[in-house]
């Protein structure tokens, strides 16, 4: 039997389990979930007044959000209290509102809206699905350039920023990226703040949705963007966005953003124009239950990481076993986050998808990780073991490694 034959083999006897598995989407499992749960009891009809005497059931706190939410949040940006304002369960919005803004009005140093100036992005490739989606459906032209595993590649960024006004920000994620997991150096921070930019304007969105999310005992989160700007000046063309999402509920929590107080000023005084403000009651909800959790974000944090770091475990033990020696894939191993980043060695991406899903597993589309859905190199995989159960992730993982040995003996057959 030839080792193609053998492949196919062994994936239709996979196929004959009839198995329905996923890892598609990060999202958390309901042990995740679990975890948060006395925080739907946390406010009742003896506590909606907080420690500072704000009634929550009225039109409290402003656009900025709650003090004590505020005092407690700020940690998970690295920024003080007056240095982040609050929204409502999805970061996403949030980005949506600043980014939408800039181009009707622009940001703290602009001279009109973007949108009549051509705007462009850059995001960094591999990447996340909804931030391209989000900026294109605004208008934005995206320009790519790679993750690599400092941050963004700083030579590609430093030379489309300096000559090209129409350049106007960059959107990426900082901590733990997706899907890669890589995460921001110092000196690429440095470099990045520090960018000589045709436009006046640049600002630097900096989705930190990972910034508390660490898998390892002895993290090295990244390094502490607007105070490294404020060494020369530059802290308001940074703007940082997270949320609780994936802290308490994805469905209900709190947005963040963290900038400098004079960007406070100008988006406070932008908000103030769309919204009374966000929703105090799950901001004092939240408050309450964090108080009263041992260790408080941090001691959740590793409750969540007790949960997840199994899965991830288990995700490099059968890649190692099964692909180790073969050279036709690499993949990263993340010290945090909610992805593995895989890219085979032939344009083979979309048929390990296809390959899978007739398996019973279902992977995150291909393409889905660039622009417009086109990988050019037909080779990144994103990997989501957070949402199935640790015994899932093992059948999972040898799908995904049999998909990937069966479509690269079928390219060495066709002469890929």
């Amino acid at each position: 039997m030839s080792n193609l034959d053998s492949l196919k083999a062994q994936f239709n006897e996979y196929k004959s389990r009839g198995l329905t598995l996923n890892m598609e989407r990060g999202q958390p499992a309901d042990s995740n979930f679990d975890l948060s749960l006395p925080i739907l009891s946390a406010v009742n009809e003896t506590n909606y007044i907080t420690d500072s005497g704000v009634d929550i059931r009225n039109y409290p706190g402003g656009v900025l959000g709650l003090i004590e939410a505020r005092e407690l949040f700020c940690e998970q940006l690295n920024v003080s209290a007056d240095e982040i304002m609050l929204g409502n369960n999805s970061s996403l919005e949030l980005m949506s509102r600043f980014l939408t803004w800039a181009l009707l009005n622009g940001v703290k140093n602009s001279t009109s809206g973007w949108v009549n100036q051509s705007p462009r992005l850059i995001v960094t490739v591999p990447g996340y699905d909804r931030h391209f989606l989000l900026a294109q459906s605004l208008g934005f032209e995206l320009v790519s350039v790679n993750m690599t595993p400092n941050g963004p590649d700083m030579d590609a960024v430093e030379a489309l920023a300096k000559d090209d006004a129409s350049i106007k920000g960059i959107y990426f994620v900082p901590t733990y990226s997706n899907p890669t997991g890589d995460t921001l150096s110092e000196d690429f921070a440095r470099r990045l703040v520090n960018l000589d930019t045709a436009a006046d304007d640049f600002t630097i969105f900096a989705d930190d949705a990972y910034s508390v999310h660490h898998l390892e005992d002895n993290p090295q989160p990244a390094p502490d963007l607007l105070a490294i700007a404020r060494e020369t000046g530059q802290e308001d063309r940074v703007i940082l966005f997270g949320s609780t999402s994936k802290v308490t509920f994805a469905s209900g929590g709190i947005g963040l953003a963290g900038m400098s107080t004079a960007n406070i000023a100008y988006w406070s005084k932008a908000m103030s124009a769309q919204t009374i403000g966000p929703n105090k009651a799950e901001q004092w909800r939240h408050v309450l239950f964090l108080r009263n959790y041992p260790g408080g974000i941090k001691g959740l944090m590793k409750a969540h990481a007790a949960i997840l770091k199994p899965k991830f475990d288990v995700v490099q033990e059968v890649l190692n076993r099964e692909l180790g020696n073969l050279d036709l894939a690499t993949w990263t191993q993340p010290m945090g986050g909610y992805f593995v980043s895989l890219d085979t060695k032939k344009p083979v991406a979309n048929r390990v998808v296809e390959l899978a899903k007739e398996a019973g597993l279902a992977l995150t589309p291909t393409g889905a990780t660039f622009p417009d859905g086109i990988d050019p190199g037909n080779s990144n995989i994103r990997l989501a073991p957070t949402r199935p159960p640790l015994e899932e992730i093992e059948p999972a993982m040898e799908i995904v490694a049999c998909c990937i040995k069966l479509a690269s003996a079928e390219a060495d057959v066709d002469g890929a």
